[in-house]
Protein backbone atom coordinates (compact mmCIF):
# COMPACT_ATOMS: atom_id res chain seq x y z
CA UNK A 1 0.00 0.00 0.00
CA UNK A 2 3.12 2.18 0.70
CA UNK A 3 4.27 1.58 -2.30
CA UNK A 4 1.23 2.78 -4.36
CA UNK A 5 0.89 5.83 -2.22
CA UNK A 6 4.26 6.66 -2.84
CA UNK A 7 4.02 6.04 -6.58
CA UNK A 8 0.78 8.26 -6.52
CA UNK A 9 2.48 11.13 -5.37
CA UNK A 10 5.96 10.98 -7.62
CA UNK A 11 3.46 10.49 -10.43
CA UNK A 12 1.70 14.19 -9.70
CA UNK A 13 5.15 15.81 -9.05
CA UNK A 14 6.94 14.18 -11.93
CA UNK A 15 7.89 16.89 -14.39
CA UNK A 16 11.19 18.52 -14.86
CA UNK A 17 9.66 21.52 -13.67
CA UNK A 18 6.94 20.85 -11.53
CA UNK A 19 8.55 21.21 -8.40
CA UNK A 20 10.52 24.65 -9.27
CA UNK A 21 7.17 25.68 -9.89
CA UNK A 22 5.42 24.27 -6.45
CA UNK A 23 8.77 26.04 -4.73
CA UNK A 24 8.23 29.31 -6.14
CA UNK A 25 4.56 29.34 -5.17
CA UNK A 26 5.45 27.97 -1.62
CA UNK A 27 8.14 30.96 -1.31
CA UNK A 28 6.13 33.49 -2.73
CA UNK A 29 1.98 32.95 -2.86
CA UNK A 30 0.15 33.98 -5.49
CA UNK A 31 2.34 34.74 -9.09
CA UNK A 32 1.15 35.38 -12.58
CA UNK A 33 1.90 33.52 -15.64
CA UNK A 34 4.24 35.83 -16.56
CA UNK A 35 6.15 36.02 -13.20
CA UNK A 36 6.47 32.50 -13.30
CA UNK A 37 8.33 32.43 -16.40
CA UNK A 38 10.15 35.21 -15.51
CA UNK A 39 11.64 33.24 -12.25
CA UNK A 40 12.28 29.99 -14.05
CA UNK A 41 13.76 31.33 -17.49
CA UNK A 42 15.18 27.54 -18.54
CA UNK A 43 11.32 26.80 -19.15
CA UNK A 44 9.70 26.92 -21.92
CA UNK A 45 6.02 28.90 -22.50
CA UNK A 46 4.45 25.12 -23.52
CA UNK A 47 5.58 23.34 -20.73
CA UNK A 48 4.92 25.64 -18.20
CA UNK A 49 1.47 25.86 -19.58
CA UNK A 50 1.43 21.95 -19.38
CA UNK A 51 3.42 21.45 -16.17
CA UNK A 52 0.77 24.22 -14.37
CA UNK A 53 -2.04 22.33 -15.83
CA UNK A 54 -1.12 19.08 -14.79
CA UNK A 55 -0.71 20.55 -11.22
CA UNK A 56 -4.18 21.85 -11.25
CA UNK A 57 -5.73 18.92 -12.73
CA UNK A 58 -4.11 17.00 -9.44
CA UNK A 59 -5.52 19.74 -7.07
CA UNK A 60 -1.91 21.17 -6.47
CA UNK A 61 -2.29 24.42 -8.02
CA UNK A 62 -5.22 27.02 -7.91
CA UNK A 63 -5.86 29.10 -11.77
CA UNK A 64 -7.48 32.38 -10.82
CA UNK A 65 -8.34 33.44 -14.46
CA UNK A 66 -9.81 37.42 -14.31
CA UNK A 67 -12.20 38.62 -17.25
CA UNK A 68 -10.23 41.70 -18.93
CA UNK A 69 -8.06 42.41 -21.42
CA UNK A 70 -5.47 41.56 -21.73
CA UNK A 71 -6.29 38.34 -19.51
CA UNK A 72 -4.84 37.91 -16.24
CA UNK A 73 -3.99 34.69 -14.73
CA UNK A 74 -2.52 33.64 -11.11
CA UNK A 75 -1.19 30.62 -9.86
CA UNK A 76 -1.04 29.64 -6.23
CA UNK A 77 -0.78 26.19 -3.51
CA UNK A 78 -4.42 25.18 -2.89
CA UNK A 79 -4.86 24.29 0.85
CA UNK A 80 -4.21 20.67 -0.07
CA UNK A 81 -0.94 21.74 -2.34
CA UNK A 82 0.08 23.87 1.05
CA UNK A 83 -0.07 21.06 2.98
CA UNK A 84 2.89 19.76 1.40
CA UNK A 85 5.29 23.08 2.86
CA UNK A 86 6.58 21.19 5.56
CA UNK A 87 7.38 17.70 3.52
CA UNK A 88 9.40 20.65 1.59
CA UNK A 89 10.93 21.81 4.15
CA UNK A 90 12.34 18.56 5.21
CA UNK A 91 13.52 18.19 1.68
CA UNK A 92 15.51 21.43 2.39
CA UNK A 93 16.99 20.10 4.97
CA UNK A 94 17.97 16.94 3.95
CA UNK A 95 19.50 18.27 0.60
CA UNK A 96 21.34 20.97 2.99
CA UNK A 97 23.11 17.97 4.79
CA UNK A 98 24.33 16.42 1.47
CA UNK A 99 27.84 14.70 2.68
CA UNK A 100 30.42 16.96 0.69
CA UNK A 101 32.13 13.78 -0.72
CA UNK A 102 29.18 12.96 -2.78
CA UNK A 103 28.62 16.78 -4.83
CA UNK A 104 26.48 16.20 -8.03
CA UNK A 105 28.88 15.60 -11.39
Amino acid sequence: MAASGIETALRMLEGRWKMVIIFHLFDRGTLRFSELERAIPGVSQKVLINQLRELEKDGIVERQVYPQVPPKVEYKLSAWGEQMCPALDLLLEWTAQRPQGNAET
